[in-house]
């Protein structure tokens, strides 16, 4: 299955360790700047409807500011009670380089 990415900002739009909220296709995501890599988690958590991408980012993980459940940015495994369920993570291109690199993701395919 192809995978159709979509710009979702530019990289110097994505502060370190700080959510952007962004929407593909009717999909709310959560793009992340972390460690030195970026990102996408389905945006709302698994235990209860909030969005991630209003809680805390530490050590790959991003907390749900609701309940504190945390997911791991990586795979959307939970990392931390009450969530049981992972969210779904999606593929993240760059293109460029600099501040004005397209970030990109893909909803297509889920990971």
């Amino acid at each position: 299955m192809s995978e159709d990415f979509v710009r979702v900002c530019a990289l110097g739009d994505l502060e370190e360790d700080e959510p952007k909220r962004v929407e593909i296709g009717g999909t709310p995501v959560s793009v992340v700047r972390t460690d030195g890599d970026v990102f996408a988690i389905y945006d709302i958590c698994s235990h209860a409807n909030v969005s991630l991408s209003e809680g805390e980012v530490e050590d790959c993980t991003i907390e749900c500011w609701l309940h504190g459940s945390r997911f791991d940015l990586r795979s959307g495994k939970p990392t931390g009670l009450p969530a049981t369920r992972p969210v779904p993570v999606y593929p993240v291109k760059i293109e460029g380089d600099g501040p004005d690199a397209a970030v990109l993701v893909s909803v297509t395919q889920e990971s």
